[in-house]
Parts: C-alpha cells; structure tokens; sequence
C-alpha cells in the first residue's frame, strides 16, 4: 500500500515471542525487544528494534503481535529554543560553505559565533529569570534577522518569542504577529545600516581591559604520585611570566584532589591591556611539579621520605600573538578550542580550551556568567593594569625564588637543598595564612620550594603572591630557611636548618620594597637563633657591593651573651619582589605628602616635591593623593600660604600629562575619565579655589590659540562656585 504519515515515535510494547529474519524486509526481534512504529499505513509498519536499531520494514514489513500497554509521549531534553538555535546553525552551515569569499560570508560567520556562544549560555542553567528573557529575545531577533538578510521564510512569534502553531492561531492574529514581526525587522535593517556590523573586535577595540578565560578539561600523564599543575602566561620575548599561576592539585588516581573541581576547572587571566595584545608571542605554559619519593624508580617503601617537590614536566602553547604591524589582536586565540599541549611517551596529555573576554572582571561575570561565576578563579597580572578603575583596592606584593647556589660542606655530594618562605613579625611568629602560590589554590603559612638533587646551582623561579593586611606590613618581614632534603626518611629526620635569610617588608625611610632583584646575607648558627627574630632583625639582609668583602667570613653578635650568627660566604641565594599596591608606595617624595600630619613643617617641600613625582606613580595612587590635597586645603582655610601650592599640585595630579603617563611594569597607565569625576570628597574644598584660579583664568584670557584656553577664560573666579 501507500506509506502515509502516521503517529510520531509511536510505541509498540515490548516483543512476547522471539522472531527470525526470514526475508530481507524483515526485523528479527528477541524476546523483550521495544519496538518505536515509525510511519504506518494500512497493513503495514515501518519500525525500528531498540536497543539495537535495525533496517526500517517496508511494505508488507513485519507484523508483531503485542500486548496492549499505555502510550509513551518523548519529551526532548533541551529546551525549545535551544533546539530552535541547532536547527538554525545547522542550515547556517550549508549557506557558509556556499557563500565562498564574499560579504554574506563574514556575515553569516559573525551570525553562527554569536548563536553558538548564546546557545551555551541557555544550556549552562546559570541565568537568573530576567537575563534568560532578555537573551531570548536577542536570539529570536538575530535569528529573525539573519532569515531576512539571507532571503529565508520570515517566521513569526508571540509574546513570549514562541513559534507561532498557523493551526491553533487565527488568520488575523497571524497577520497582526507578521505585520510586528517584518516592521521590527526593518528598524533593525535600518540600524545596522548606520552602524558597523557588531563583533568582537569592535568591542575589544574600545575595551581598555581584556581577560583569557582558560578551561582545563582533561589531563592524563602517568605520574603514580600527586602533581601540582601551575599554569601561567609566558613571554618568550621578555623571558618572563606575565600573570599569576593558576593552581591545580591532582591526585594520584587521575583525577583532581578535590573532586567538585571535575570538569569545573577554570581560570580568568585578568588586567591584560592593549600593549599585551600587541605582543609578539605569548604563551600559555604548565609547570608539572610532582609530590612523593625523591626519584621514582625507588620501590614504595617507609623508609623513603615522602612529600617531596619534584619537577616532572612542563609543556607550553601560544595562547595569544599579537598582529606583526602592532595592531591589537581580536581572534579569539590562536588554537583551536581544545587543543592538546603535553605530549609525553604513552600519555594523551592536557587539554584546555581558550577564549577571550572582554571589559573589566565585572562586566564579565555579567556578560558571561555560564563562564565566569563565583567559583571561576581569577589569575591577575604581574603589575598594574594600564587602566586603574576606580574602586580597585591592592596590595600585592610578589615574590620570586630567583636562584641559589650551595656548598656541599662536610657531605660528599652536592645537597637537595629546600627552601622554606614564612612571613613573620617582629616577635618572630608566623604570619597565618598569607602565603599564596597561585589562583585556586588555598592561601598557607609556609611554601616550600622544589628540591633539585644534588646540584650545587639551582635555579627555582617560583613566584609567589604575599597577602598581607595593609596596617601590618610595616612590621613584617620575610624569613627563608634552608634544609638538606634526604630520600631515606630516617636521615630526612635528622637534618636541620643549615642557613637563613630575611628581608623586611619596609625600608627605614617608610616606604614599601623596592621592585627588582635583592642579593641577600645567608647566616648560618644555632637552630634556635636562625629562627628568633631578636636576633638576626638587627643585622643587615642585604649584600651590596661595599658590603659584599666585609660580610664575608665574618660574625656578627647582638651582645656578649648571644651567640654569634655567621655569614655563609661561600652560599649565595637571590630573590626577586614586585609590589602591586595601591595603598603602599616606594616613592619618598609621594609618601611624605600622604603622610604628611607626621610632620606638619615638611609640608611645604612635600608640596613642591610632588611635582618631580613621576606621573604614573601619582595615578597608582591618585584616590589617596587628592584627600591629601583636599584635606590640607580644608584644614588650613583660614589662611592661604598653601593655597597656590595645592593649587599646582592639583594641576599636576589630575593634568593631561599625570593621566597618561608612563609608568610601571605594566606599562601606560591612566584613570578613567569617570574615576575623575568621582573624586570629589569635600562640599567646601570649591572655596579657596577661586584666588589660585584668578592668575590662570587672566593669562588663559590673553590667548586664543586653542579652544581649552577659550573656555578658561569664560571662568569667573567671583561668580558663586558648585561643590566640587
């Protein structure tokens, strides 16, 4: 007979006898085998065996005697305009491949980027009610007008962006829905004929902040022992790591330590600015640091020490690179979205997928939050960002284990030397838990370097991030002791502390670390006197070179009852420090004027010492540096002996030249021109104002050379003036 379209997905019940295939149009079945009737017409079913899918029956097809049960309805897993966006992306496909180099091309590229990254959003379940409505409406709009410009059937919806069903809707409201629909898409064929095409490197251009949004989706190697995966973005031009690590500890069984982080292992790299997308290259690499027996052919055994930093591995791919004619770089990344970069002897490798964000860390978690949510972790740069929004509070101060290099002494090998950073206090306790070794991980009281065996140079170069309260880093310090590391556990008991160094977090004058390379003093003593503060704080922490002969071979003693610390002049040991704070400067001449109610009679050469203060230092700090300017302004307004040198400081904080200043390992860095407007802090600051005002205002009237000056001139130092 004739096939005709019967019910769909239509369920028969399960087979009660077992039937073989006879002819070719048959489907054997076994005992308890659902059978789905496809179509059906007259006499005849076309049907599918589950689980095992066979050919389709045909005419005259197999007849199953069944036993009557209750109808089976298949209700789809995605919700309808999920489903609505695959099917539109698929038909999209074919017109792309189809479009070859032309217009329509890009357009419909563009159109597919936006649908899949939206159709992701719908499918994470992590938008609140309102976001999930005004998304939908933005998908219904783009796909509508993607059928238009593409010359598709126009298709028409309700309210709610629901297909509208032409057999339960009347013609007339039918109609009304087109006549909506063709008028809607019209103002937005109008619109985007005004306006560039939106994409990202429209927005990316005119972002000021840019982040890299890095997904761990699998790691296999072989280790037999825990691993700890620190991830960091690279410049091979400037040999240096660019952003803080991004922590992952994984256990011995393949899987991570902390078993909710499964498939939910992800990072943003944040601060990033226009000068890093101009990069020449820039990788992503991964530090394979494992965590177990000194050396892995050892047998499983108690008598081995255990708990060992070991490197393993380390595998690197290009995450970003930058145009070769210096223009910011828009793509995505350069891999593809899961790309393998370990490659090791019988091991898959890693696999991680990357993605651009763009805007500040607020706008991100707002514009992607399937993404970035509260639990995404959030690697920041090495520095500053070129633009410092207002709000951003920081005091990071990072630290660097450069190299170090050890005499074996009285032992016949060189040593496995183990380095131990604490923070401690004057008293000499240990600072709780402001150690950080990276984003994700946990913040700890001790961090303990890989050991390299025996070697009498080793280089680490492990950063690390201190955290400390702003109100105790003046009486901080940083304390490194130094152990020989043995593989038996019985002689990995016995060993002691061999040597120590520190370094304070505040130099005498009030001002924070210096950034840069330190070549410190290594002591060696009793294991008790290495670690009281109250003895090695009065000592120097440095060499320099005038000190360099005199520190070596000699002693120091704090009294005649203390035994004396000796320098260890034939060990070496050099760290690295990178202040990131923006409450904490290591400009004199800029700290003398915010703290300048310590001494009053200074203030008027903090005053003219803050116009040599370089520009870029300023804006670090520009919050603090105008309540300064303010506040002296307020509290001497009864007379006027500050008024023209405020005045000028003023100029010089927030003049043209302060704003875009060079300054920082980060490069230019500025204040947005909304964080100036929201610094006034005073009603009555407008009103010494006018004196210092009226020189300036007579001179900018004398010139018309440019339009600034102009509106100078227009200023009326009498007239009644508005809080500032």
């Amino acid at each position: 007979g004739c096939w005709g379209s019967g019910t769909q997905s239509q369920p028969s019940p399960p087979s009660r006898v077992g039937f073989p295939r006879t002819k070719e149009h048959h489907l054997p079945l076994q005992i308890g085998e659902m059978v789905h009737i496809l179509q059906a017409s007259e006499g005849a079913v076309g049907s599918v065996s589950c689980p095992a899918w066979g050919p389709r029956g045909a005419g005259g097809a197999l007849q199953v005697p069944c036993l009557p049960q209750a109808e089976e309805s298949v209700v789809p897993a995605e919700m309808p305009m999920v489903q609505e966006i695959t099917t539109t992306l698929r038909e999209l496909a074919t017109i792309w491949k189809q479009a070859g180099q032309t217009e329509r091309y890009g357009q419909v590229k563009r159109m597919m980027q936006e649908l899949m990254e939206q159709r992701s959003q719908l499918l994470s379940g992590t938008l609140p009610k309102d976001q999930l409505l005004r998304l939908r409406k933005e998908v219904t709009g783009k796909m509508d007008y993607g059928n238009k410009i593409l010359a598709l059937d126009l298709v028409v919806r309700d309210e709610d962006e629901n297909i509208l069903d032409p057999d339960r809707t009347s013609v007339i409201s039918l109609f009304q829905a087109h006549r909506r629909a063709a008028q809607t898409l019209s103002r937005r064929i109008q619109e985007e004929t005004v306006r560039p095409a939106p994409g990202h490197g429209a927005h990316g251009a005119a972002s000021p902040s840019h982040n890299l949004y890095l997904c761990v989706r699998n790691f296999v190697c072989h280790i037999g022992e825990e691993a700890q995966l620190f991830m960091a973005l690279y410049d091979p031009g400037e040999q240096r790591i660019i952003s803080e690590n991004y922590v992952i500890r994984w256990a011995s069984t393949g899987v991570p330590q902390d078993i909710e982080l499964l498939n939910n292992l992800k990072v943003v790299f944040t601060d990033l600015g226009s000068t890093d997308l101009q990069r020449e290259r820039l990788f992503l690499v991964c530090q394979i640091i494992r965590v177990g027996r000194m050396d892995l052919r050892d047998s499983h055994s108690r008598k081995l020490s255990t708990g060992l930093r070991r490197p393993f591995g380390i595998s690197g791919g290009a995450g970003l690179r930058g145009d070769p004619q210096g223009r910011p770089c828009h793509h995505p990344v350069t891999l593809p979205a899961t790309t393998p970069l370990l490659h090791a002897p019988g091991s898959p490798g890693l696999w991680v997928s990357l993605k651009m964000l763009w805007g500040d860390l607020s706008q991100v978690r707002k514009d992607h939050p399937h993404l970035v949510d509260r639990g995404t972790a959030v690697a920041r740069k090495l520095g500053y960002p070129e633009v410092i929004m207002p709000g951003d509070v920081r005091n990071d101060i990072y630290l660097t284990l450069v190299q170090g290099e050890f005499d074996k002494g009285n032992k016949k090998t060189q040593k496995n030397v183990e380095v131990t950073v604490c923070v401690c206090d004057e008293a000499g306790n240990v600072v709780q838990n402001v150690i950080h070794a990276g984003a994700g991980d946990s913040p700890t009281s001790h961090y303990r370097s890989v050991v390299y065996y025996q070697q009498r140079h080793q280089r680490w170069m492990e950063t690390l991030k201190i955290a400390v309260p702003i109100e105790d880093v003046h009486r901080t310090h940083l304390r490194f002791t130094f152990r020989h590391r043995s593989s038996s556990d019985s002689k990995d008991r016995s060993e002691r502390i061999f040597s120590m160094a520190f370094i304070r977090l505040m130099r005498p004058d009030g001002t924070t670390l210096r950034d840069g390379e330190h070549d410190l003093v290594l002591y060696k003593g009793d294991n008790k006197k290495l670690e009281d503060a109250g003895v090695y704080l009065s000592l120097p922490s440095e060499r320099s070179l005038s000190e360099s002969k005199l520190l070596s071979g000699s002693s120091f003693r704090v009294s005649s009852s203390t035994p004396a610390l000796a320098v260890s002049g034939r060990d070496s040991f050099q760290i690295s420090t990178l202040v990131c704070s923006t409450k904490l400067t290591q400009n004199v001449n800029l700290l003398g004027l915010l703290k300048w109610r310590s001494k009053p009679s200074l203030l008027r050469g903090n005053l003219q010492k803050l116009m040599n203060v370089d520009g870029g230092e300023v804006i670090k700090f520009l919050q603090d540096t105008l309540d300064a300017l303010f506040s002296i302004m307020m509290e001497h307004s009864e007379t006027d002996i500050y008024d023209t040198l405020v005045f000028d400081a003023l100029e010089a904080a927030v003049g043209a030249d302060a704003v875009r200043a060079a300054g920082g390992p980060g490069g230019a860095l500025r204040a947005p021109p909304s964080h100036l407007q929201s610094l006034g802090v005073s009603l009555q600051v407008h009103r010494p104002l006018p004196p210092p005002l009226r020189p300036v205002s007579a001179q900018c009237s004398q010139c018309s050379q440019c339009s600034q000056c102009s509106q100078c001139s227009q200023f009326d130092p009498s007239a009644p003036s508005a809080p500032v």
